[in-house]
């Protein structure tokens, strides 16, 4: 009988620190970015006018929205450009509900390839994030063509250009979210079944089809709600775009703050179960 010695040998699976895993995922980089690049836009790609449907889609959900909140529910009252404004709200919180919810589910979907190949796992997450993030791109400058045509005659200002680090930090906000939720459900499946009611909620109660403004008489509520980051996203946005004025500095030290600690608590927290995915996804 042979008789093996343990001497030498590794778990195949074991968690490697946290600094080593950072270094593994920085030589990946490149197969993170191929294939996100591989599938990307790949939700409407199947249709023969999918680059139509790319713009249509956004346009779909601010009609039916418009609709519903600004002419039967009246939240329309006080905004200027009501449209513009209901244009940028839905799309930029389609862009953190997408990457959230992406998160439920993801590796299972990739059980073959966590099975397969010794990698950090947390590239997935990466890819999936980053895909999205060129997904986001077409409808995003959708939302701010058709908020500044719906005030023909007013001019972007400079401050249009701030949208650029306001969707990079969103996205790294979103990523954070993608990688907890990401674990969550690998270790818990049936969190999967109310992700969805959790996303629907984040959505309405994020300031998308109404203005805080409303809550005024009762300011325990308004301040609640204004805590909430997305809301903060959604009117920078807004504020730099359709209105021309610039966050103030305490805004952006509060969106940095939630985008790079949920980014870590989420990194750290997906890492510190890397050696279970293999048996749990």
């Amino acid at each position: 009988m042979l008789v093996v010695s343990g001497a030498g040998l590794s778990e195949l699976s074991s968690r490697p620190s946290l600094i080593n895993y950072c270094r593994q995922l920085w030589q990946r980089r490149h197969f993170i970015l191929e294939d996100a690049k591989a599938k990307a836009l790949r939700s409407t790609r199947d249709y023969r006018l999918w680059r139509l449907w790319l713009v249509v889609n956004p346009l779909f959900d601010v009609v039916l929205y418009g609709f519903l909140f600004g002419f039967l529910f009246k939240t329309s009252r006080g905004i200027d450009n009501f449209i513009g404004w209901l244009f940028i709200g839905i799309i930029y919180m389609r862009m953190l509900v997408s990457l959230f919810t992406s998160g439920s589910g993801l590796l299972t979907s990739n059980r073959a390839m966590i099975r397969t190949f010794h990698f950090p796992r947390v590239s997935v997450v990466f890819s999936s994030a980053l895909r999205q993030s060129i997904d986001n791109t077409v409808p995003g400058v959708v939302a701010l063509v058709a908020a500044f045509l719906l005030q023909w005659g007013k001019l972007p200002t400079w401050t249009t250009l701030l949208v650029i680090p306001l969707f990079v930090l969103m996205h790294i906000f979103g990523t954070g979210l993608m990688m907890i939720l990401a674990r969550i459900t690998a270790e818990i499946s049936d969190v999967k079944v109310v992700v969805p009611l959790i996303s629907q909620a984040w959505f309405f109660l994020s300031g998308v089809m109404f203005s805080l403004e409303r809550f005024n008489s009762n300011p325990t509520v308004k301040e609640i709600m204004m805590l909430n980051p997305a809301h903060t996203f959604l009117t920078a946005v807004r504020d730099t775009t359709i209105y021309g004025q610039a966050p103030t500095f305490d805004v952006w030290i509060q969106l940095f703050v939630w985008s790079a600690s949920v980014f870590l608590l989420g990194f750290i927290f997906f890492w510190a179960a890397e050696e279970k995915y293999i048996r749990i996804a």
